[in-house]
């Protein structure tokens, strides 16, 4: 009898296992949130796309800047300050302070590029052909972190030079002289140019090895960059700051790019064959950037519940930025915009560029000059139509975000340290886009000169408030109090993102 309880509880359990039903929908809300998830990750790609391919795209439109519309505004500053007794000296300003800083940009860029004529590419070339592969591996290493630790540095040593070379003369001196902030310039820009002189001569030997072995060792190197930061807790102002930091990699990579490329056709006599054959390593290297990156995004957004629409919130906060940069008062030029959020600083890129391209082709003749010329006004037209469709697409992003109430009425930011409403006693903000008696919006006016009483405007920008959040309404402060220490702490870390570390992500 006992033996024949057991085994009809066995057949009971065996049925009861092979007929066994659950409803799902029991759980609606958790089954709901996977299939978000799911949803989530399958959006990532085409939202991290859309962002990193705007923001390559401003990285561009800074770039071009430097060749085309720097020259020749450093021509026409050279040409107000030579002609100045001509027409009496209206104000105290010889020049304007953007006028001054496109100055010592110019003289920065020839300065450098004088002083990387002694540094021979073929020898520097050739001594890191002879380093093992693993020690060569190590080397691209530590200049992928140098590039970031100078590269946070390099931009506070420019604003420094800068701000010390057009600061109102009334106050008291707290500097120590314009020509020293200069020389540290020049020795920043001269420094920054050789390390990427490094980087991109290293990835020159790995396209030239016959096994391809370093070149599948670096590629394998962004695949590690996974496993530093999917594992790790995200918010969304450290995701942004990684975002910026994306594009200015990936921006700097095609670069690099470039230069490689340009100087193994300057060794094959500029035979288009040749091009074929490094164009599978290119595709290769590039490919494998967009793969880590999306991964990378695609798990850090899963693992900290972030949905896909904050890479729109991101686009719209770095089209505030430029299209705030085009305005009357505006604080700053908008490539150093650029180089403070993305950490994207173009000089020392500018610098190396000119100086490959210079040394791998060969100007000889009149027909040669022409060329030049007719390449030089490309540029210009290029650099033209990105700014007016950047320009463009960023007053939509501005205008889909609901950020556009922003430009017009301002909210001033608390100074960190103080209480909002000492800050709006002292300093109500001026800055807004002007229109002229016929109702147009100017937006490429000089900035008019703030008075001494007024706080500076580089701390208290309105593109940092609206950094990550760019709602259509502002919800009350003082409904919770919780929420007022989230937003301070939040505007707190913007701060440091934006004049500090330059966009690079806070581990």
């Amino acid at each position: 009898i006992t033996e024949c309880s057991v085994y009809l509880s066995l057949l009971r359990f065996i049925s009861a296992e092979l007929t066994r039903g659950y409803f799902l929908e029991h759980n609606e809300a958790k089954y709901t949130e996977r299939r978000e998830r799911v949803y989530t990750c399958m959006r990532i790609p085409k939202e991290l796309e859309k962002l990193m391919f705007f923001g390559i795209f401003l990285c561009l439109d800074a770039f071009l800047y430097v060749f085309t519309l720097l020259p020749l505004r450093v021509f026409l500053a050279m040409f107000r300050f030579i002609t100045l007794p001509c027409y009496g000296l209206r104000d105290r300003r010889l020049l304007q302070p953007a006028q001054v800083c496109d100055m010592l940009k110019g003289v920065i860029l020839v300065i450098c590029y004088f002083m990387m004529h002694y540094v021979d590419y073929s020898m520097m070339y050739h001594l890191i052909r002879g380093q093992s592969v693993i020690k060569l591996y190590i080397i691209y290493n530590m200049l992928e972190v140098a590039d970031r630790l100078i590269s946070s540095f390099g931009q506070d040593i420019l604003d420094a030079l800068y701000w010390t070379a057009t600061e109102p003369k009334e106050r008291k001196r707290a500097h120590i002289g314009v020509i020293p902030h200069f020389i540290m310039a020049v020795l920043y820009v001269f420094l920054h140019a050789i390390l990427i002189m490094v980087q991109a001569t290293t990835l020159n030997v790995a396209f030239n090895s016959h096994n391809k072995s370093l070149l599948t060792i670096m590629m394998s190197n962004n695949f590690v960059e996974i496993k530093g930061s999917v594992f790790k807790k995200f918010e969304k102002n450290n995701l942004f700051q990684m975002s910026n930091s994306d594009i200015k990699e990936r921006f700097t990579n095609y670069v690099l790019l470039l230069i490689v490329c340009l100087r193994n056709m300057e060794q094959f006599s500029w035979n288009p064959d040749h091009f074929w054959v490094l164009f599978p390593d290119v595709c290769m290297v590039v490919a494998s950037e967009i793969a880590v990156d999306i991964v990378k995004h695609a798990f850090i957004t899963k693992f900290n519940d972030i949905t896909a629409d904050v890479y729109s919130e991101y686009r719209a906060s770095l089209a505030f930025d430029l299209v705030s940069s085009r305005q009357k008062n505006a604080y700053t030029d908008y490539s150093d915009s650029v180089s403070r959020r993305m950490g994207f600083i173009p000089l020392p890129l500018a610098v190396l560029l000119i100086r490959v391209v210079t040394s791998s082709i060969k100007v000889q003749g009149v027909l040669a000059y022409v060329c030049v010329v007719l390449f030089y006004c490309g540029l210009i037209s290029l650099k033209v139509l990105n700014s007016i469709v950047l320009l463009g697409k960023s007053c939509q992003y501005v205008k889909e975000a609901k950020m556009e109430e922003k430009l017009f009425n301002p909210v001033p930011t608390a100074t960190p340290g103080k209480p909002a409403g000492k800050q709006q006693g002292t300093f109500k903000s001026t800055q807004g886009i002007s229109t002229d008696e016929n109702g147009s919006t100017s937006v490429t006016n000089q900035p008019v000169h703030q008075k001494e009483n007024m706080p500076s405007l580089l701390i208290t920008s309105n593109s940092d408030q609206f950094l990550t959040t760019p709602d259509g309404e502002e919800k009350d402060i003082s409904q919770d109090s919780s929420e007022l220490k989230h937003r301070s702490a939040k505007k707190d870390l913007l701060e440091i993102d934006r004049f500090t570390i330059c966009g690079n992500r806070i581990d």
